[in-house]
């Protein structure tokens, strides 16, 4: 054996030494922090935690919220920029009870209304993980709100009271261990609530219609119940499992934060979790969506959307909306397509979009920009077509709804916020 492999075994021995002494208990076991890497993957922690080309775990994701912007802080264990100096209780409490070290109140962009399920066990394994990673001194600055919303006590613990109970997952008697291991990922470290749960006027959670569709950052997270129109009730278990381990499936392709979220997390989760997730889906509450007329073929909008429709969208999406699985997403009879809010269909069409690539399906197909040669209406035409065809049935999308979300990502674009 080397002097090298001695010194680096011996390194890594003081470090993991030193997080044993900070949690009062023993964690050099490899299970442990294996564990815990693995449910850091779950929680998909990497994603709000690391700035586009910067270092893992160091903070500086930028998190839009309807009262402004955050940014996610540095949990790599440097002392004196991110958690090296927190205590296993810290890391606890923070993940529980949104309260960070020294008692400071977090907002609820950090999803701790999901994490106050996590258990003890599991929280500790984060813990352990997180502290054998390379510390990187980044300092900052997570509150980037506008007055009133960056007096964070008093916004918070209001917000708590509204919005926040605390407590660990409880299972159900009734379920089975299956069903209760993916409701527990689903609404603890999964935290799928949190982008696919409407929200109320505060920011929080309106848990009676959970899981049934949300609007944020520009996107709108479908709902993912059990109805049949809109939801994912057509989706047998294998095709949810299929889509969170590759992103696409016969029915769809996972498309701006979604597939981040399966290239960061779902796609490296063991076939048992995505299982479970996909269970407790199929048996979770659906909602009850307004019954909606399909327009008439002869309506001036399906008129004039399906010409465009065979002219731009066509050899891509079959003229009959089949598209081709795994590829170019089917249209026709798709809940996503007849989604409450259209705003993810007109952003695709308005600046295009890119899938995600796993290692399972690694050719990531591209939705190219239609903003540029097509107006307003010409968009709006060729959604309501499309939202409307093929045993589609849909409100109509409107021009003013376009030139809106043009506006707002023309102004992002340029920096504009």
């Amino acid at each position: 054996m080397t002097v090298r492999t001695l010194t680096s075994l011996a390194a890594a021995a003081c470090m993991i030494s030193a997080i044993a002494a900070r949690s009062g208990e023993d964690n050099q076991a490899f299970e442990k922090i294996e564990r815990g890497r693995y449910l850091a993957v779950v929680g998909d922690c990497i994603g709000c935690h690391t700035a586009p080309g910067g270092k893992p775990f160091a903070g500086g994701a930028a998190l839009e919220t309807p009262f402004g912007t955050l940014l996610g802080p540095n949990i790599t264990p440097d002392v004196a920029t991110g958690i090296g100096g927190w205590s296993e209780e810290d890391f606890w409490r923070t993940l529980h009870e949104g309260i960070g070290r020294n008692g400071v109140r977090l907002y609820p962009a950090m999803p701790y209304p999901a994490y106050t399920k996590v258990t003890r066990e599991d929280a500790n394994a984060i813990f352990a993980y997180l502290g054998t990673l390379d510390p990187v001194r980044n300092e900052v600055r997570a509150n980037q709100l506008e007055f009133p919303f960056n007096l964070r006590r008093p916004a918070t613990s209001t917000w708590d009271l509204i919005n926040f109970r605390p407590g660990v997952f409880q299972s159900d008697p009734t379920k089975s261990e299956t069903w209760n291991r993916g409701a527990y990922l689903v609404e603890g470290l999964g935290h799928c609530g949190t982008c696919h749960t409407p929200k109320n006027i505060t920011g929080g959670d309106r848990d009676r219609e959970a899981l049934q569709g949300a609007l944020l950052q520009d996107w709108y997270a479908p709902d993912v119940t059990p109805d049949l129109r809109i939801g994912i009730g057509s989706w047998s278990t294998e095709e949810i499992v299929r889509y969170l381990k590759t992103g696409a499936n016969s029915f769809d392709i996972a498309s701006g934060p979604m597939a981040e979220v399966v290239e960061n997390s779902t796609s490296h989760m063991t076939e048992a979790d995505l299982f479970a997730i996909a269970t407790y889906l199929k048996d979770s509450a659906a909602g009850n969506p307004t019954a909606v007329t399909a327009l008439s073929a002869e309506d001036r909008r399906m008129i004039a959307g399906k010409a465009i429709y065979e002219d731009r969208c066509a050899p891509c999406h079959d003229s009959g909306g089949a598209g081709i699985a795994t590829l170019f997403p089917r249209l026709a009879n798709a809940p996503l397509v007849q989604a409450t809010d259209p705003t993810s269909l007109i952003r695709v069409v308005l600046i295009g979009n890119r899938a995600g690539a796993t290692a399972a399906a690694p050719t990531a197909p591209a939705m190219p920009p239609f903003g540029w040669n097509l107006s307003d209406q010409e968009i709006a035409d060729v959604l309501t077509y499309v939202r409307n065809a093929w045993g589609n049935a849909a409100q109509p999308v409107q021009a003013a709804d376009v030139a809106k979300l043009r506006d707002r990502l023309q102004r992002k674009a340029a920096g504009g916020g």
